[in-house]
């Protein structure tokens, strides 16, 4: 019995001498990894005033203000977060010069629909607007702030602009 327990012991630890010593691995140098943020790959205008706002199927807004300083270059980025269509929940942006009676250029929008929603013999009461977007879609345009003061803006899809409106602060 003793030999036994004896073979045993010598055969466990040669076993472990020779599986758990030997040769070393040479270990290959890492891959160095630089991680970024995209500010470092892209320089960020300050002199663009990145404007984002979004739309429901509830008929909100998610901003009731925008600001810009006056002559900055603005982008204005609609998103629309719904899920409804175009023709059915459809949101776009329009910005009125100061006076525009926002009740007045809605009730004519609604019926412009062959212009987005644009009256024709209104659109010199805009100051710039985004095409209507339905649920998922996202659209932007770039434009030239206006002197300083606050402008409305609004939906002009049929209904929206009682609800989807807000101030537009120019600096």
């Amino acid at each position: 019995m003793k030999t036994i327990k004896f073979l045993f012991t010598v055969v466990f630890t040669a076993s472990l001498l020779f599986n758990c010593g030997g040769d070393k691995k040479k270990e290959e140098p890492k891959e160095k990894i630089k991680l970024s943020t995209k500010k470092d790959e892209k320089k960020v205008d300050e002199n663009v005033a990145n404007l984002v706002i979004s739309g429901n199927d509830a008929m909100q807004f998610d901003k009731k203000e925008l600001k810009a300083k006056a002559g900055q270059k603005v982008k204005l980025t609609l998103r629309h977060t719904g899920k409804m269509d175009v023709n059915v929940m459809g949101h776009n942006v329009v910005i009125l010069k100061q006076g525009v009676n926002i009740t007045a250029f809605g009730n004519k929008a609604a019926t412009a629909k062959d212009n987005g929603y644009i009256p024709v013999d209104s659109e010199g009461d805009v100051i710039a607007y985004t095409k209507i977007i339905g649920g998922g879609q996202t659209t932007s345009i770039e434009f030239d702030a206006p002197s300083a003061g606050i402008y409305d803006f609004m939906c002009s899809f049929p209904g929206h602009y009682a609800l989807m409106k807000g101030k537009f602060i120019v600096e």
